[in-house]
């Protein structure tokens, strides 16, 4: 199927030449009118994909109450940032918000800011905070969070930011390309930029032609700026993502549209784009500006960790049995292993700075 904007890519092609996967994502998702961003709706049942906060309560209460029970270990600060990098529908920050008004020095002493660039999204979540909207703020970057003790949650933020590909081929590890076929159509190709010195995945001499290696600059300097502010404020940053523990080689370029997957390239600003993220390059640019990275564990370890059995329980008390089976198939959803769960595929990272030294539950100490 041939879109507006992949006219438009083709012909930038035919022009100047083959793009980066990193400039085509870009393209794909914030191009001012057929960007996916600003021409779709990807949220929910009737969007492209539901994310864990849209499932269940349970998942933002749970990393509520983790927030609230470090930033008691980290000697309560007052006042401190309450944060969400990315927050889409705000879903996620409501439930952190309900959830700290468990301890009221917390409410009362958190600043609410969401790090959302998007003026549509912003209103979005106005309607959805309510009345705690008119105590929130809005910045477009993590750089212009203010200079306070960091609480933050970012659920699916760094999948959404560009990343490179690198192509094992004869001549080494070249840079993949986005061009053309003879038939216009788009292609992938290798391009001339070789692999930056450094960035040398593990077992790289031994893979095979044709190995795909993927780089974010862009997620680990949003890690980076994440970590400098956590060690000159202290706080904590739990970051939840699909994506691997430790770096490796694989193609993991996929695109969403209605809910299952798509050929990444067949319809540019119609679908969302997307790859799994790395989190041992994240934990890496975090602790280079002198945050401490607690060791990375999957979102079911996370969750059950902090006690979402036990709150499912509390929530489905009282209930008639259907409430209680859609609860327990929620906690099985966020939590398991299995097709279409989501326990195993994601992964959880937590950072710290000054005051959060010894173990952070639920993540152990690293």
């Amino acid at each position: 199927m041939t879109t507006p904007l992949a006219a438009i890519l083709a012909a930038r092609i035919a022009a100047a030449g083959p793009m980066t996967v990193a400039g085509y994502m870009a393209e794909c998702l914030l191009h001012p009118e057929h960007g996916y961003y600003a021409s779709r709706e990807p949220f929910g049942a009737k969007g492209d994909f539901v994310t864990a906060p849209e499932i269940s309560q349970l998942f933002g209460e749970i990393v509520g109450a983790v927030l609230v029970n470090a930033w008691r270990q980290a000697g309560r600060p007052a006042p401190f940032l309450l944060a969400e990098a990315g927050p889409g529908r705000g879903t996620l920050m409501a439930d952190i918000v309900r959830t700290g008004r468990i301890d009221p020095a917390f409410s009362a002493a958190a600043r609410i800011v969401l790090v959302e660039a998007s003026a549509r999204l912003r209103d979005v979540q106005r309607k959805t905070l309510g009345t705690d909207a008119r105590r929130a703020t809005w910045v477009d970057r993590l750089d212009d969070l203010p200079d306070l003790p960091l609480f933050l949650a970012a659920n699916e933020f760094f999948d959404a930011l560009p990343f490179r590909q690198f192509v094992k081929t004869t001549n080494g590890w070249r840079e993949r390309m986005v061009g053309l076929c003879n038939d216009s159509a788009l292609t992938f190709t290798a391009g001339a930029s070789l692999l930056p010195d450094g960035e040398r995945p593990p077992g790289h001499a031994d893979a095979p032609d044709g190995s795909v290696f993927e780089i974010a600059p862009a997620r680990e300097a949003a890690a980076a700026t994440i970590g400098a502010h956590l060690a000159a404020h202290g706080g904590l940053a739990v970051l939840i993502d699909y994506g691997h523990l430790q770096t490796g080689i694989g193609d993991t370029f996929q695109a969403m549209r209605g809910h299952d997957f798509a050929d990444p390239l067949a319809e540019p600003g119609l679908a969302d784009l997307t790859s799994h993220v790395d989190f041992e390059s994240l934990a890496r640019a975090a602790a280079s500006e002198g945050a401490r990275a607690l060791p990375a564990m999957t979102q079911g370890a996370f969750l059950l960790g902090g006690g979402i059995v036990e709150r499912a329980g509390a929530l489905g008390a009282g209930k008639d049995a259907s409430a209680q089976d859609a609860i327990r198939a929620d906690v099985t959803r966020l939590c398991g292993d299995g097709d279409g769960q989501m326990g195993a595929l994601f992964k959880v990272l937590g950072l710290t700075g000054p005051g959060l030294e010894g173990p952070v539950p639920p993540f152990q100490a690293g």
